[in-house]
């Protein structure tokens, strides 16, 4: 089969195209003829190496993805040859204390798709097959690929973890990233005020179409400064953030009382420093948080089968430009997602 690999650790350069065998089928899994999976920062963090995390190369990237189911493997139900399906990329045992209390994304040995082990970046994947949805006709898959990562950890770190209300009031810092571009509409959905921070003309226009009610130039001299104007002095109630380091300090200062701080990614750096004499005084709360449980997986992805919430795809390519697209999202140019075609062989 194609795929899009990485033999070494490095810049884009190190993308490259191969053939390798097609994957096998374990039981309870599911093959995958991939038909599109899109790209996320995790893959250029993966790419250029984590520490704590060693790939096994060849390595296949992408995390999310959707096709059709190829092959079944033994024990599989509910499923047959051809479904179209979306895949959910949170991989977990299904044995700790957490995932007994449906709290998946907090297990002992939770991993993702195209992280830990191989993705979506070719012809097929091999997945339990608890993490396909059937996909509805009427969404494409392109469009299906750019939804299930970013969906997920947007809602988790709103609604389950930061617990916003209708009428507060949410910050969404890169707000040109695909989290970002899932939150702004999902903090829509909750009836909440949003403030994006971004930068240049054309990613602020775009942001505002998306719907944030006011949209914030990162490159102003104080974002903090210009948010407390906007909000009469009072701040934001949450804050929802993936930048880091760069911006974290002044970030914490645009909180007002009872606050709550959400990080989900450290895109600029993860050494961070803020006055701790804020954070007691005003009673002000920091969450970390990352991908989702599978019932708040399935929540979102309803919402997004509805046509309540929708993915925002920068632009779509074929697998054969996956270093190029590496590049695109790493230079910072794109507004929402990277999505990747694959076209089987058979066709």
């Amino acid at each position: 089969m194609r795929a899009a690999i990485t033999r070494e650790y490095g810049g884009p350069e190190v993308v490259e195209i191969a053939e390798l065998p097609r994957p096998g089928v374990p039981p309870c899994h599911v093959l995958v003829a991939v038909r599109a999976a899109a790209l996320n920062h995790l893959d250029l963090w993966v790419r250029r190496g984590l520490p704590g995390l060693e790939l096994e190369f060849p390595h296949i990237g992408g995390s999310e993805l959707a096709g059709c189911v190829e092959e079944l493997g033994e024990g599989v139900e509910g499923f047959a040859v051809g479904d179209r399906v979306l895949v959910n990329p949170a991989l977990w045992d299904g044995e700790c204390e957490w995932c007994a209390r449906g709290e998946e994304s907090l297990c002992v040995a939770f991993k993702v798709l195209g992280e830990h082990v191989n993705g979506g970046f070719a012809e097929f994947c091999a997945v339990p097959a608890r993490n396909l949805l059937p996909l509805p006709d009427d969404l494409p898959f392109e469009e299906a690929a750019a939804v299930p990562l970013v969906f997920q950890t947007a809602w988790r770190g709103l609604i389950s973890r930061a617990r916003l209300q209708a009428g507060e009031s949410v910050l969404v810092t890169g707000a040109s990233g695909g989290v970002s571009t899932a939150a702004i509409q999902i903090a829509r959905h909750a009836g909440a005020t949003v403030f994006a921070l971004t930068s240049g003309a054309r990613k602020m226009q775009a942001v505002k179409e998306l719907g944030a009610d006011f949209v914030i130039d990162r490159n102003v001299a104080s974002f903090a400064d210009e948010i407390r104007t906007l909000t009469e002095r009072r701040g934001i109630d949450v804050v929802f953030d993936s930048v880091g380091q760069a911006i974290w300090s002044e970030a914490m200062r645009v909180l007002t009382r009872n606050g709550r701080f959400v990080t989900y990614g450290a895109t600029t750096g993860h050494h961070a420093e803020f006055d701790i004499r804020r954070l007691f005084w005003k009673q002000l709360q920091i969450i970390g948080t990352t991908m989702a449980s599978d019932s708040e997986f399935r929540e979102v992805m309803k919402l997004v089968f509805d046509k309540q919430l929708r993915p925002v795809i920068d632009v779509v390519w074929p697998l054969e430009r996956a270093r190029e697209a590496h590049e695109r999202l790493e230079s910072g140019e794109a507004f929402g997602k990277i999505v990747l075609t694959v076209t089987q062989e058979s066709e």
